[in-house]
């Protein structure tokens, strides 16, 4: 059992900011990530407006409280005994505002990156195909800059706007990101990403949609899409396929507790009943063990782990 980090006071405090019916405590976070995995967060807030956010994080900073912030939920592991503090997320429903700008759009953070991709195309903006068919928000692809089919994040994201640790908002430049593979500077500087803006070029509108629809076949073809997952579970090694690696090592389908490295596709690993945070991470150490043992690699994973 978890020491209880939010007492009465605090919880009355955050009830002033935002209210009764998006303040939930104990809520299940298997209910909010793709891998339906994950125990509870002490708190889950679901804030609508950035003046929330502000004034949440203002209470967490006063009080040293454990802060994490959900968008999506992909790409992402919740340990059995969920997340202490606040968990503060950025849904769809509050946060998916996107806006046509002279150079592209604008997203807020919570926009889902399917959603953005059909903006832009209903648009004729180009540059952002790649992402039509990765889970998630823009805001969480901004911080792991997600990539597929040759693109990633860092090639269109022209500024971020962002909530600082001492309660300043401010842009952030693209130069300015230290975008890397799967990486960026969000990952360590405690800003919380509030929106997204993507320079995008014109062009043809059938192109476009047609690219996507080209992307979305080969993706339905080769990942196991109607599981729950996180998507890609390691990072590619240097001038290596992981998929291919695990296949050779016999890798494919095998099984521990409700966790499983798909049939379809072994770069990932799923759900495939019940599964527990703890058999997912055994399935991905035993992997790791296997891949080492054979290739000589060292495989890491690119899904985030975060809990008790």
């Amino acid at each position: 059992m978890r020491t209880q980090k939010l007492n009465a006071e605090i919880i009355a405090r955050l009830q002033q900011i935002i209210p009764a019916e998006r303040l939930f405590l104990e809520e299940p976070l298997s209910a909010h990530t793709t891998f339906h995995i994950g125990g509870p967060a002490e708190c889950l807030l679901l804030p609508m407006t950035i003046d929330e956010v502000v004034n949440i994080c203002a209470v967490v900073k006063a009080n040293n409280i454990p802060l994490f912030i959900l968008g999506g939920g992909s790409n992402l592991l919740v340990r059995d005994n969920g997340i202490a503090g606040i968990v503060i997320k950025l849904s769809p429903d509050c946060f998916g505002r996107i806006e046509k700008t002279d150079c592209g759009l604008r997203a807020y953070a919570g926009a889902m990156l399917k959603d953005v991709c059909a903006f832009a195309a209903a648009h004729s903006l180009t540059g952002i195909e790649f992402a039509c068919g990765i889970p998630g928000s823009v805001g969480g692809a901004v911080y792991m800059n997600a990539g597929a089919y040759d693109g990633e994040m860092s090639n269109c994201v022209h500024l971020v706007k962002v909530l600082l640790p001492d309660g300043t908002i401010t842009d952030i430049q693209s130069k300015e990101i230290s975008f890397s593979y799967r990486n960026s500077v969000f990952q360590t500087n405690g800003a919380v990403i509030l929106a997204v803006e993507l320079h995008l070029s014109k062009a043809d509108q059938d192109m476009i949609v047609d690219k996507m629809r080209d992307l979305t076949i080969q993706r339905e073809s080769k990942q196991p899409l109607n599981e729950p997952s996180a998507g890609s579970t390691f990072k590619r090694p240097p001038g290596k396929f992981v998929g291919p690696m695990l296949e050779q090592a016999g890798l494919k389908g095998f099984t521990l507790g409700g966790a499983q490295v798909s049939e379809k596709h072994a770069g990932f690993v799923i759900n495939a009943g019940n599964a527990q945070a703890s058999d997912v991470l055994d399935l991905i150490h035993h992997v790791q063990n296997k891949i080492k043992e054979q290739f000589n690699v060292d495989l890491f994973p690119e899904v985030k782990v975060i809990g008790e």
